[in-house]
């Protein structure tokens, strides 16, 4: 049997008189939260010090009548329930006891003891309203389940809700029938939001990925590799091969599980190696836009996706990143040397990013401007430098105090779309080069793509940044000597 008593009921608010003691945060809050419900409920707000966030609400809504001074007796009079929010225990247990004398229901912040009500996590969408508690145990997790109902929950679900309605009053036949009808109606609610969530994305995905793979694979068969060629190169596969396996699955789970490094490790790499500078863009983003497709559905099957922050990256990032793409083409064909010294400087820019960026403190949440030319920015030189994305892409976000897991999330799946322009790109321009490579790289990601998204935010992030950041600075630097 469960222990959870609570009863859930919808209170109408049109005639409840609410007092809310204590001015501060978490009067603000609970203040806040009653005008979501109804912005003409009537409000007492009684507090010894009324923040200035706080009066500028009261300022808005006449409804709302305030006192800056102690809690007094006669505050009681006329209220229907009490809030109770201020810092001080002996205030609140005082506020409750008188209240209880009267009859007054009490809901105490953060003192389920004091309580004979809860203000839970609510999600509005129209004339459907669902309300969440946890018994007082964890408003952390009301608050997750919120947001989780807020975006599963169609926006025009009001549409449904005045058809249903519509098709209720005028059902002429018995209650029993009305029933029936009705259940069959809406049958279809649990596939449309199945639909509408994880499967909608990762049929996206998936389409797209094995689309593209079929256009790799047959545009390179039939124009580069023959049968018997391809049969014959099985049997000797260079130990590039072996590297870039090696390499893709530790670039993949360091950038899975920590927003960045893919690129750039790779990139470093393939210099090393000699690549044509083209061909190692186009490697790495052909070989990644797979390895990404499944890392992004990983972390949007784990809920580490912000939806909106991914719309805007990605159609910006595409942008950027095909603009590089084809910038790249030109250099390196026509000015390698210069081409091979940029590079080379950029990846140790980025090295030393990532140092930075390893002991930078935590800092608050700051608002994002510009997220498009974020976007645009880590997509062109991800795609010029075939790396970068998400050294400037998260690395920014991060520093805007953004959660890790969720800037790793959108950013990892935001990155699924930048990779497959440039890939396009590449590939329609240069064709299939160093297969071997571009092979490895991709085999490598994904068998690391989903292991590095269970770990996103546990592993030792300081300690990662700087394994990568000193890699690819060593790199950098015997690239540079090399061509001078």
């Amino acid at each position: 049997m469960s222990n959870n008593t609570l009863f859930p009921v919808f209170l109408k608010t049109e005639t409840a008189h609410f007092l809310i003691v204590g001015g501060g945060n978490v009067g603000l809050e609970k203040t806040e939260t009653l005008l979501r419900q109804n912005s003409n409920i009537a409000i007492t707000i009684v507090g010894t010090i009324i923040y200035p966030k706080l009066k500028a609400v009261i300022e808005k809504h006449s409804n709302i009548k305030s006192f800056e001074r102690p809690f007094e007796k006669d505050d009681l009079n006329d209220i229907d329930f009490v809030i109770i929010g201020t810092d001080s225990s002996e205030v609140n247990l005082e506020v409750r006891n008188l209240a209880k004398e009267r009859g007054i229901k009490v809901n105490a912040a953060d003192q389920p003891a004091l309580c004979d009500f809860y203000l839970g996590s609510i999600v509005n969408k129209g004339s459907v309203k669902i309300a969440i508690s946890t018994n007082g145990k964890s408003p952390v997790l009301a608050r997750r389940m919120r947001e989780y109902f807020t975006e599963i929950i169609p926006d025009d679900i009001e549409n449904s809700v005045e058809s249903l309605n519509k098709f209720r009053a005028n059902h002429k036949g018995s209650f029993q029938e009305k029933l029936n009808d009705l259940n069959k109606l809406t049958q279809g609610f649990e596939g449309v939001k199945k639909e509408g969530g994880q499967k909608k994305y990762k049929r996206l995905v998936f389409t797209l990925a094995l689309s593209f793979l079929m256009f790799f694979v047959g545009f390179g068969l039939s124009t580069y590799v023959s049968f018997s060629s391809f049969k014959e190169g099985l049997n000797y596969i260079p130990n590039e091969f072996y590297y870039m396996l090696l390499i893709g699955f530790i670039a993949q789970l360091i950038d899975g599980a920590v927003g960045l490094g893919y690129g750039v490790t790779c990139a470093t790499s393939m210099m090393l190696l000699g690549v044509k500078l083209p061909a190692i863009s186009g490697s790495i983003h052909t070989a990644e836009m797979f390895s990404s497709a499944i890392s992004g559905y990983s972390h949007y099957k784990f809920g580490n996706v912000n939806k909106k922050m991914l719309v805007w990256l990605a159609i910006f990032g595409v942008l950027g990143a095909v603009l590089g793409a084809y910038l790249l083409i030109y250099l390196g064909n026509e000015y390698e040397q210069i081409a091979y010294v940029v590079l080379s400087s950029y990846t140790f820019i980025i090295g030393i990013r990532l140092l930075v960026l390893a002991f930078k403190k935590i800092q608050f949440k700051k608002k994002i401007k510009f997220l498009g030319f974020l976007g645009f920015s880590g997509g062109f030189m991800d795609a010029f430098g075939g790396g970068g994305w998400g050294p400037i892409v998260t690395s920014t976000l991060l520093a805007k105090g953004r959660k890790s897991k969720y800037v790793i999330g959108t950013v990892s799946l935001a990155e699924f779309f930048v990779t497959m322009s440039a890939s396009i790109v590449f590939f329609t321009s240069l064709g299939v080069s160093h297969w071997y490579i571009i092979l490895g790289l991709i085999l490598g990601g994904i068998v690391a793509a989903p292991i590095a998204a269970r770990l996103a935010g546990k592993l030792p992030k300081k300690a990662a940044l700087i394994l990568v950041a000193f890699l690819v600075i060593v790199f950098s630097i015997r690239v540079f000597v090399k061509i001078i």
